[in-house]
């Protein structure tokens, strides 16, 4: 998948659980763990709600990208919002991250990431901002809903990515299986 212009345009990470994540120029990706020095990276779910059900789970959430697009389009609503202000890890620009199918490689900088599936939007969107929660929620003509707030993904190779990077996909083998929350 080509995508010449698809490229990295924020980065953030956040060593606590808090729901925002600080803006970083670069980030390092430690295979099986997720980004180095935030609060979800892991070979285990990290994210609160999902440790109390069950700890041993793998963390299919280690980075987590959302398209800058998105933030546009909230921008023209009302919502003017940050790198890292809806917890994201990579801010992308110049790709539908929503509709590459599951096990997508991402090659970004000298590091490579799996995409796993879609983040589902939560109640913590709408303490962060009321009225935002329902902007990331959207009902098609045939009933079924689009979650709009990024993807989820895994590190299969450590590497180093800063703002700017390119971003080249690699779709896997055919019948490529659409993306459901993790």
């Amino acid at each position: 998948m080509g995508l010449s212009n698809a490229r990295v345009v924020g980065l953030a990470r956040n060593r606590t659980h808090s729901f925002s994540k600080a803006s970083s120029e670069t980030l390092r990706l430690i295979a099986g763990i997720g980004v180095e020095g935030d609060a979800h990276g892991g070979q285990t779910v990290q994210h609160l709600s999902r440790i109390r059900r069950d700890p041993t789970q793998p963390n299919l959430r280690q980075v987590h990208l959302i398209h800058a697009e998105l933030l546009d389009e909230l921008a023209t609503k009302g919502f003017v919002l940050g790198e890292g202000d809806l917890g994201e890890n990579i801010q992308t620009r110049g790709i539908d991250l929503l509709d590459l199918p599951r096990e997508t490689r991402l090659f970004i900088g000298e590091a490579v990431l799996r995409v796993t599936g879609l983040r589902n939007p939560c109640n913590q969107i709408e303490k962060f901002r009321s009225g935002l929660l329902q902007h990331m929620i959207e009902k098609r003509a045939d009933g079924s809903i689009a979650r709009k707030c990024g993807i989820m993904s895994v590190v299969e190779r450590s590497g180093s990515i800063a703002t700017g990077d390119t971003i080249r996909c690699e779709l896997p083998p055919g019948p490529h299986q659409p993306l459901e929350p993790v």
